[in-house]
């Protein structure tokens, strides 16, 4: 039911980009979808690279971590325990906001360039 739920305010946020970017100019459309995926992947990098270490860290000090830990890192969101966990989250919680600004940001770009393209 969740992921029902995902797809369909993914696709709701496709036409709402659709009909802004219509609303408005293309050329200000991919300008601001390029803003918002910069500022993206400003924050989801250094985010991303710090939850990388602070998860590493904490796990560590108590197993060997498998060789692909750094791939699938939230696999091992489990065996931290709760106070462990907390140092985590806010960085994961950065990283994932990043991811889904470059996401909106991608999308927002591609709306501006489609309706440009099609528009006369």
């Amino acid at each position: 039911m969740h992921e029902f739920l995902l797809v369909l305010a993914s696709l709701a946020g496709v036409v709402v980009i659709g009909f802004i970017a219509k609303a408005i100019t293309p050329e200000i459309m991919i300008e601001f979808g390029l803003w918002i995926l910069a500022g993206g992947l400003l924050i989801g990098i250094p985010a991303g690279l710090w939850y990388h270490v602070v998860l590493y860290r904490a796990l560590k000090r108590r197993m060997t971590l498998p060789s692909w830990w750094w791939r699938r890192p939230v696999e091992l969101h489990d065996r931290l325990t709760p106070a462990e966990f907390q140092p985590v989250r806010p960085w994961f919680v950065a990283g994932a906001v990043g991811f889904v600004l470059c996401c909106v940001g991608g999308i927002a770009a591609i709306a501006g360039l489609s309706i440009g393209q099609f528009s006369p």
